[in-house]
Protein backbone atom coordinates (compact mmCIF):
# COMPACT_ATOMS: atom_id res chain seq x y z
CA UNK A 1 0.00 0.00 0.00
CA UNK A 2 0.74 4.00 -0.36
CA UNK A 3 2.38 5.87 2.33
CA UNK A 4 -0.29 8.08 2.59
CA UNK A 5 -2.27 8.48 5.44
CA UNK A 6 -5.22 6.46 4.84
CA UNK A 7 -8.89 7.02 6.53
CA UNK A 8 -10.18 3.91 9.23
CA UNK A 9 -12.58 2.03 6.59
CA UNK A 10 -9.40 2.22 4.24
CA UNK A 11 -7.11 0.78 6.34
CA UNK A 12 -9.43 -2.06 7.34
CA UNK A 13 -10.68 -2.41 3.98
CA UNK A 14 -7.03 -2.37 2.01
CA UNK A 15 -4.28 -3.05 4.49
CA UNK A 16 -2.60 -6.45 5.05
CA UNK A 17 -4.88 -7.93 1.87
CA UNK A 18 -2.84 -10.95 -0.13
CA UNK A 19 -2.52 -9.89 -3.76
CA UNK A 20 -3.97 -12.69 -5.80
CA UNK A 21 -1.69 -13.27 -8.71
CA UNK A 22 -3.05 -16.35 -9.97
CA UNK A 23 -6.27 -15.46 -10.72
CA UNK A 24 -6.74 -11.44 -9.43
CA UNK A 25 -9.69 -12.31 -7.11
CA UNK A 26 -11.09 -9.50 -5.08
CA UNK A 27 -10.11 -11.08 -1.90
CA UNK A 28 -6.96 -12.67 -0.01
CA UNK A 29 -6.05 -16.37 -1.00
CA UNK A 30 -5.51 -18.33 1.99
CA UNK A 31 -2.22 -20.23 2.45
CA UNK A 32 -3.22 -23.63 4.62
CA UNK A 33 0.45 -25.18 3.96
CA UNK A 34 2.02 -25.64 7.22
CA UNK A 35 5.32 -26.78 5.09
CA UNK A 36 6.84 -24.22 3.28
CA UNK A 37 10.49 -24.43 1.46
CA UNK A 38 13.70 -23.52 3.59
CA UNK A 39 16.23 -23.36 1.04
CA UNK A 40 16.62 -20.22 -1.36
CA UNK A 41 14.46 -18.08 0.49
CA UNK A 42 14.32 -15.07 2.78
CA UNK A 43 12.20 -15.58 4.93
CA UNK A 44 11.97 -19.33 6.52
CA UNK A 45 7.94 -19.49 7.29
CA UNK A 46 6.39 -21.63 9.63
CA UNK A 47 2.97 -21.42 11.56
CA UNK A 48 4.78 -21.35 14.87
CA UNK A 49 6.92 -18.50 13.71
CA UNK A 50 3.91 -16.28 12.99
CA UNK A 51 5.04 -15.62 9.59
CA UNK A 52 2.65 -17.83 7.51
CA UNK A 53 1.21 -15.13 4.55
CA UNK A 54 -2.14 -14.68 6.32
CA UNK A 55 -0.65 -14.48 9.44
CA UNK A 56 2.08 -11.62 8.61
CA UNK A 57 -0.21 -9.90 6.26
CA UNK A 58 -3.04 -9.30 8.36
CA UNK A 59 -0.57 -8.18 11.51
CA UNK A 60 0.46 -5.24 9.22
CA UNK A 61 -3.33 -4.58 9.31
CA UNK A 62 -3.64 -4.44 12.86
CA UNK A 63 -0.29 -2.14 13.15
CA UNK A 64 -1.74 0.15 10.96
CA UNK A 65 -4.81 0.31 12.92
CA UNK A 66 -2.94 1.09 15.98
CA UNK A 67 -0.14 3.54 15.05
CA UNK A 68 2.45 0.95 15.33
CA UNK A 69 5.24 -0.48 13.50
CA UNK A 70 4.40 -4.15 13.93
CA UNK A 71 1.97 -6.56 15.46
CA UNK A 72 1.03 -9.95 16.23
CA UNK A 73 -1.26 -12.13 16.11
CA UNK A 74 -1.96 -14.91 18.80
CA UNK A 75 -4.61 -17.66 19.74
CA UNK A 76 -6.56 -15.58 21.91
CA UNK A 77 -6.82 -12.50 24.22
CA UNK A 78 -4.92 -14.13 27.02
CA UNK A 79 -2.22 -15.73 25.32
CA UNK A 80 -1.37 -12.25 23.34
CA UNK A 81 -1.80 -10.68 26.92
CA UNK A 82 0.08 -13.92 29.06
CA UNK A 83 2.91 -14.25 26.10
CA UNK A 84 2.79 -10.04 26.01
CA UNK A 85 3.84 -10.09 30.28
CA UNK A 86 6.17 -13.09 30.33
CA UNK A 87 8.37 -11.58 27.40
CA UNK A 88 9.80 -8.57 29.90
CA UNK A 89 9.34 -9.99 33.03
CA UNK A 90 11.37 -12.06 35.06
CA UNK A 91 12.35 -13.41 38.83
CA UNK A 92 12.83 -10.54 41.01
CA UNK A 93 10.88 -7.98 38.42
CA UNK A 94 8.18 -6.40 39.87
CA UNK A 95 4.87 -5.39 37.68
CA UNK A 96 2.05 -2.50 38.76
CA UNK A 97 -1.18 -3.02 37.28
CA UNK A 98 -4.63 -1.13 37.73
CA UNK A 99 -7.00 -1.91 40.70
CA UNK A 100 -9.53 -2.89 38.17
CA UNK A 101 -8.83 -5.54 35.05
CA UNK A 102 -10.56 -8.24 33.37
CA UNK A 103 -10.62 -11.17 35.32
CA UNK A 104 -8.69 -13.48 33.23
CA UNK A 105 -5.75 -10.96 33.57
CA UNK A 106 -5.88 -10.62 37.20
CA UNK A 107 -6.43 -14.50 37.45
CA UNK A 108 -3.06 -15.09 35.47
CA UNK A 109 -1.55 -12.52 38.03
CA UNK A 110 -2.34 -14.14 40.75
CA UNK A 111 -2.14 -17.73 40.11
CA UNK A 112 0.72 -17.36 38.22
CA UNK A 113 3.32 -14.76 38.92
CA UNK A 114 4.13 -16.27 42.08
CA UNK A 115 5.58 -19.41 40.73
CA UNK A 116 8.09 -17.18 38.27
CA UNK A 117 8.96 -15.09 41.70
CA UNK A 118 7.25 -12.11 39.94
CA UNK A 119 6.56 -9.09 42.27
CA UNK A 120 2.96 -7.63 41.29
CA UNK A 121 1.19 -4.52 43.25
CA UNK A 122 -2.61 -3.94 42.24
CA UNK A 123 -3.66 0.03 42.58
CA UNK A 124 -5.91 1.07 45.23
CA UNK A 125 -7.35 3.53 43.15
CA UNK A 126 -6.63 4.73 39.16
CA UNK A 127 -4.95 7.97 39.80
CA UNK A 128 -1.92 8.66 38.68
CA UNK A 129 -0.68 9.23 42.36
CA UNK A 130 -2.04 5.51 42.95
CA UNK A 131 0.50 4.24 40.39
CA UNK A 132 2.76 6.43 41.74
CA UNK A 133 3.08 5.66 45.34
CA UNK A 134 3.25 1.60 44.48
CA UNK A 135 5.91 1.77 42.08
CA UNK A 136 9.73 -0.11 43.58
CA UNK A 137 12.78 0.26 42.12
CA UNK A 138 12.55 -2.92 40.41
CA UNK A 139 9.08 -1.75 38.38
CA UNK A 140 9.57 -3.31 35.14
CA UNK A 141 6.19 -2.47 33.97
CA UNK A 142 2.99 -0.94 34.30
CA UNK A 143 -0.31 -2.55 32.89
CA UNK A 144 -3.71 -0.57 32.69
CA UNK A 145 -7.09 -1.49 30.66
CA UNK A 146 -8.93 1.58 29.72
CA UNK A 147 -12.22 1.67 29.60
CA UNK A 148 -11.91 -1.13 32.29
CA UNK A 149 -13.90 -4.30 32.27
CA UNK A 150 -17.17 -4.17 33.28
CA UNK A 151 -17.51 -0.83 35.52
CA UNK A 152 -15.87 1.27 32.21
CA UNK A 153 -13.53 3.26 34.71
CA UNK A 154 -11.32 5.36 32.70
CA UNK A 155 -7.43 5.58 33.34
CA UNK A 156 -5.33 8.49 32.21
CA UNK A 157 -3.53 7.29 29.54
CA UNK A 158 -1.10 10.52 28.67
CA UNK A 159 -0.16 10.33 32.44
CA UNK A 160 0.82 7.03 32.56
CA UNK A 161 2.82 6.70 29.39
CA UNK A 162 4.37 10.09 30.57
CA UNK A 163 5.07 8.14 34.02
CA UNK A 164 6.31 5.19 32.69
CA UNK A 165 8.89 7.00 30.35
CA UNK A 166 10.43 8.89 32.97
CA UNK A 167 10.89 5.74 35.33
CA UNK A 168 12.21 3.80 31.74
CA UNK A 169 9.22 1.76 32.76
CA UNK A 170 7.51 -0.61 29.95
CA UNK A 171 3.73 0.56 29.39
CA UNK A 172 1.35 -1.74 28.63
CA UNK A 173 -2.75 -1.36 27.73
CA UNK A 174 -5.64 -3.04 26.98
CA UNK A 175 -7.56 -1.52 24.25
CA UNK A 176 -10.08 -4.46 23.76
CA UNK A 177 -13.09 -2.18 25.14
CA UNK A 178 -12.51 0.59 22.96
CA UNK A 179 -10.97 -0.94 19.94
CA UNK A 180 -8.50 1.28 17.96
CA UNK A 181 -11.74 2.78 16.23
CA UNK A 182 -12.18 4.87 19.38
CA UNK A 183 -8.60 4.82 20.74
CA UNK A 184 -4.97 4.91 19.77
CA UNK A 185 -2.66 4.61 22.91
CA UNK A 186 0.51 4.56 21.19
CA UNK A 187 -0.32 8.10 20.05
CA UNK A 188 -0.48 8.66 23.54
CA UNK A 189 2.81 7.35 24.33
CA UNK A 190 1.89 3.64 25.48
CA UNK A 191 4.45 0.83 24.72
CA UNK A 192 2.17 -2.01 23.93
CA UNK A 193 -1.22 -2.77 23.04
CA UNK A 194 -3.09 -5.38 23.30
CA UNK A 195 -6.17 -6.97 21.89
CA UNK A 196 -8.96 -10.02 22.63
CA UNK A 197 -9.13 -9.99 18.96
CA UNK A 198 -12.03 -12.16 19.81
CA UNK A 199 -13.92 -9.23 20.41
CA UNK A 200 -14.54 -5.92 17.84
CA UNK A 201 -11.92 -7.44 15.31
CA UNK A 202 -13.60 -10.63 15.14
CA UNK A 203 -17.17 -8.77 15.47
CA UNK A 204 -19.30 -11.94 14.81
CA UNK A 205 -19.29 -13.94 17.64
CA UNK A 206 -16.99 -16.77 15.54
CA UNK A 207 -13.19 -16.38 15.94
CA UNK A 208 -11.14 -16.92 18.92
CA UNK A 209 -7.97 -14.56 18.86
CA UNK A 210 -5.37 -12.06 20.24
CA UNK A 211 -3.19 -9.04 18.96
CA UNK A 212 -0.45 -7.40 19.93
CA UNK A 213 0.73 -3.79 18.46
CA UNK A 214 3.97 -2.32 19.60
CA UNK A 215 7.45 -1.08 18.26
CA UNK A 216 9.68 -3.93 15.88
CA UNK A 217 11.92 -3.79 18.67
CA UNK A 218 9.16 -4.69 21.49
CA UNK A 219 7.74 -7.63 19.02
CA UNK A 220 10.91 -8.74 18.19
CA UNK A 221 10.89 -9.43 22.35
CA UNK A 222 7.48 -10.95 22.64
CA UNK A 223 7.85 -13.52 19.23
CA UNK A 224 11.08 -14.42 21.21
CA UNK A 225 8.92 -16.11 23.41
CA UNK A 226 6.22 -16.87 21.54
CA UNK A 227 7.90 -19.26 19.35
CA UNK A 228 8.62 -21.50 21.90
CA UNK A 229 5.14 -21.28 23.80
CA UNK A 230 3.25 -21.67 20.53
CA UNK A 231 -0.24 -19.25 20.77
CA UNK A 232 0.04 -18.81 17.32
CA UNK A 233 -3.81 -19.34 15.07
CA UNK A 234 -4.58 -21.43 11.99
CA UNK A 235 -4.16 -19.61 8.85
CA UNK A 236 -7.82 -20.12 8.24
CA UNK A 237 -8.91 -18.35 11.02
CA UNK A 238 -6.53 -15.65 10.44
CA UNK A 239 -8.43 -15.00 6.86
CA UNK A 240 -11.77 -15.46 9.13
CA UNK A 241 -10.33 -12.68 10.78
CA UNK A 242 -9.23 -10.52 8.22
CA UNK A 243 -12.37 -10.83 6.62
CA UNK A 244 -14.13 -9.67 9.79
CA UNK A 245 -11.47 -6.69 10.27
CA UNK A 246 -12.64 -5.35 6.77
CA UNK A 247 -15.76 -3.75 7.95
CA UNK A 248 -14.16 -2.89 11.83
CA UNK A 249 -15.00 1.01 11.68
CA UNK A 250 -18.82 0.39 10.14
CA UNK A 251 -19.74 -2.00 12.79
CA UNK A 252 -17.67 -0.41 15.60
CA UNK A 253 -19.31 3.32 14.91
CA UNK A 254 -23.01 1.83 14.31
CA UNK A 255 -22.48 0.31 17.47
CA UNK A 256 -21.04 3.41 19.24
CA UNK A 257 -24.12 5.68 18.04
CA UNK A 258 -26.72 2.75 19.69
CA UNK A 259 -24.89 2.58 22.79
CA UNK A 260 -24.93 6.85 23.45
CA UNK A 261 -28.91 6.70 22.82
CA UNK A 262 -29.61 3.39 25.13
CA UNK A 263 -26.96 4.45 27.63
CA UNK A 264 -29.25 7.69 28.27
CA UNK A 265 -32.36 5.32 28.27
CA UNK A 266 -31.27 3.32 30.94
CA UNK A 267 -30.05 6.36 33.20
CA UNK A 268 -33.83 7.86 33.25
CA UNK A 269 -34.92 4.21 33.70
CA UNK A 270 -36.64 4.26 37.23
CA UNK A 271 -35.77 0.77 38.06
CA UNK A 272 -32.25 1.32 36.66
CA UNK A 273 -30.28 1.90 39.96
CA UNK A 274 -26.98 2.73 37.73
CA UNK A 275 -25.38 3.04 34.52
CA UNK A 276 -21.57 3.00 33.82
CA UNK A 277 -20.74 4.97 30.57
CA UNK A 278 -18.20 7.21 29.89
CA UNK A 279 -20.19 9.09 27.39
CA UNK A 280 -22.84 10.41 30.08
CA UNK A 281 -22.06 13.28 31.83
CA UNK A 282 -22.72 11.85 35.44
CA UNK A 283 -19.74 9.57 34.82
CA UNK A 284 -16.96 11.02 36.68
CA UNK A 285 -14.31 10.15 34.03
CA UNK A 286 -16.80 11.84 31.32
CA UNK A 287 -13.86 14.94 30.85
CA UNK A 288 -11.03 12.35 31.09
CA UNK A 289 -12.41 10.14 28.08
CA UNK A 290 -13.18 12.95 25.75
CA UNK A 291 -9.52 13.85 25.82
CA UNK A 292 -8.69 10.48 24.65
CA UNK A 293 -11.16 8.36 23.31
CA UNK A 294 -12.63 9.88 20.04
CA UNK A 295 -16.06 8.61 20.92
CA UNK A 296 -17.13 6.38 24.09
CA UNK A 297 -17.56 2.74 22.58
CA UNK A 298 -20.36 0.54 22.46
CA UNK A 299 -20.04 -1.10 25.57
CA UNK A 300 -21.80 0.04 29.01
CA UNK A 301 -22.67 -1.77 32.36
CA UNK A 302 -25.81 -0.97 34.33
CA UNK A 303 -27.16 -2.04 37.84
CA UNK A 304 -31.08 -3.45 38.25
CA UNK A 305 -32.84 -1.89 41.56
CA UNK A 306 -32.97 -4.36 44.48
CA UNK A 307 -35.89 -6.80 44.09
CA UNK A 308 -35.03 -7.18 40.20
CA UNK A 309 -33.45 -10.60 40.12
CA UNK A 310 -30.60 -10.17 37.06
CA UNK A 311 -30.93 -13.98 36.07
CA UNK A 312 -34.69 -13.87 35.38
CA UNK A 313 -34.35 -10.23 33.59
CA UNK A 314 -31.73 -11.85 31.30
CA UNK A 315 -33.83 -14.90 30.77
CA UNK A 316 -36.78 -12.78 29.93
CA UNK A 317 -34.88 -10.99 26.82
CA UNK A 318 -35.91 -11.96 23.14
CA UNK A 319 -33.43 -10.53 20.89
CA UNK A 320 -30.80 -8.93 23.35
CA UNK A 321 -28.37 -12.54 23.77
CA UNK A 322 -27.82 -13.64 27.37
CA UNK A 323 -24.18 -14.68 26.22
CA UNK A 324 -20.49 -15.38 27.22
CA UNK A 325 -18.22 -12.40 25.65
CA UNK A 326 -18.67 -9.25 23.51
CA UNK A 327 -18.79 -6.93 20.58
CA UNK A 328 -20.44 -8.72 18.39
CA UNK A 329 -22.85 -7.73 15.69
CA UNK A 330 -25.53 -8.99 18.29
CA UNK A 331 -26.44 -7.15 21.53
CA UNK A 332 -25.61 -9.51 24.49
CA UNK A 333 -25.51 -9.32 28.24
CA UNK A 334 -24.04 -11.08 30.92
CA UNK A 335 -23.39 -10.93 34.25
CA UNK A 336 -19.79 -9.98 35.45
CA UNK A 337 -20.38 -12.51 38.59
CA UNK A 338 -20.95 -15.34 36.63
CA UNK A 339 -18.87 -14.89 33.56
CA UNK A 340 -15.99 -12.40 33.04
CA UNK A 341 -15.44 -12.05 36.76
CA UNK A 342 -16.20 -15.41 38.19
CA UNK A 343 -12.45 -16.65 38.57
CA UNK A 344 -11.93 -13.47 41.03
CA UNK A 345 -13.28 -14.29 44.96
CA UNK A 346 -16.52 -12.46 46.47
CA UNK A 347 -14.47 -10.30 48.75
CA UNK A 348 -12.27 -8.75 44.75
CA UNK A 349 -15.75 -8.37 43.37
CA UNK A 350 -17.02 -6.48 46.23
CA UNK A 351 -13.70 -4.00 46.24
CA UNK A 352 -14.30 -3.10 42.47
CA UNK A 353 -17.99 -2.73 42.99
CA UNK A 354 -19.62 -5.82 40.82
CA UNK A 355 -22.52 -6.51 42.45
CA UNK A 356 -25.19 -9.59 41.75
CA UNK A 357 -27.32 -7.51 40.04
CA UNK A 358 -24.41 -6.08 37.97
CA UNK A 359 -25.39 -6.17 33.73
CA UNK A 360 -22.97 -5.83 31.58
CA UNK A 361 -24.05 -4.99 28.18
CA UNK A 362 -22.66 -5.14 24.36
CA UNK A 363 -24.41 -3.07 22.19
CA UNK A 364 -24.65 -4.41 18.67
CA UNK A 365 -25.71 -3.06 15.11
CA UNK A 366 -29.66 -3.67 16.05
CA UNK A 367 -32.27 -1.23 15.56
CA UNK A 368 -31.90 1.21 18.53
CA UNK A 369 -35.71 0.83 18.96
CA UNK A 370 -36.21 -2.91 18.79
CA UNK A 371 -33.00 -3.04 21.51
CA UNK A 372 -35.07 -0.68 23.63
CA UNK A 373 -38.53 -2.58 23.43
CA UNK A 374 -36.53 -5.40 24.29
CA UNK A 375 -35.44 -3.80 27.71
CA UNK A 376 -38.04 -2.48 28.40
CA UNK A 377 -40.72 -5.71 28.17
CA UNK A 378 -37.78 -7.63 30.06
CA UNK A 379 -37.98 -4.95 33.12
CA UNK A 380 -41.66 -5.57 33.18
CA UNK A 381 -41.87 -8.82 33.05
CA UNK A 382 -38.92 -9.49 35.82
CA UNK A 383 -40.36 -6.54 38.10
CA UNK A 384 -44.10 -6.20 38.31
CA UNK A 385 -43.71 -6.63 41.96
CA UNK A 386 -41.17 -4.18 42.75
CA UNK A 387 -42.24 -1.05 44.36
CA UNK A 388 -41.10 2.32 43.15
CA UNK A 389 -40.06 5.19 45.72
Amino acid sequence: MTKQKLGLNTICTHVGDIKDEQFNGAVSPIYLSTSYQFEDVDVLRYPRYFNTPNQEYLSKKIAALEHAEAAMIFGSGMAAISTSLMAFLSAGDHIVLQKDLYGGTRNLVETQFDRYHIEYTFTEGLKLSDFEKVLQPNTKMIYIETPSNPLLKIVDIKEIADLSISRNIISVIDNTFASPVIQNPIDFGIDIVIHSATKYFGGHSDICAGAVASTQEHISTIWNLAKNTGGSLSDFTVWMLERSMKTLGIRVRTQNRNAKKIARFLERHERINKVYYPGLKSHPDYKLAKTQMKSFGAMLSFELIEGIDASAFLKALNLIKPTMSLAGVESTMLLPYKASHALLSQEERDAQGITDRLIRFSVGIESRKDIIQDIEQAILKTSSKVLIN
